[in-house]
């Protein structure tokens, strides 16, 4: 039996939007994730350590300030420095989709804009996981 995905979803920058950010952590929980949510005007450098300290799997970022370019990059960065590449870093928010392409191009996994159903990132989530356990030939109690 193997151990429930564990997400981390933080608002990173000046972005005071949250909304749909506690709509996704209520969502994750209910389809039995083990979340945490960092709540607002989190560091790249914060966000990361709380990664790490928590052992999450996954890091999904919410930003709507228009500083997506700048801060999921760095989250990345600091999570391959760190020894923590494995990570899936995704998220969502307006994100046009050349700057998604590039973000992917990084390492970044698939963003989701507004009026996502709660159910995309979700099943995208669980079949990251599912094929990470695959990989890894690892089963966790």
């Amino acid at each position: 039996m193997t151990r429930p995905v564990r997400v981390l979803v933080a608002k990173v920058g000046l972005d005071g939007h949250d909304r749909g950010a506690r709509i996704i952590t209520a969502a994750f929980r209910e389809a039995g994730f083990e979340v945490l949510y960092t709540g607002l005007h989190q560091t790249p450098e914060t966000v990361v350590r709380t990664a790490l300290e928590k052992d999450v799997d996954v890091v999904a970022l919410s930003v709507l300030s228009g500083a997506h370019m700048t801060l999921i990059p760095r989250v990345r960065e600091l999570l391959v420095e760190a020894g923590a590449g494995e990570k899936l870093v995704t998220g969502g928010g307006v994100i046009p989709e050349e700057d998604a392409g590039r973000l992917r191009a990084i390492g970044v996994g698939r963003l989701f804009g507004p009026g996502t159903p709660t159910s995309e990132p979700i099943d995208y989530i669980r079949s990251w996981y599912e094929k990470k356990l695959v990989e890894g030939g690892r089963s966790e109690a």
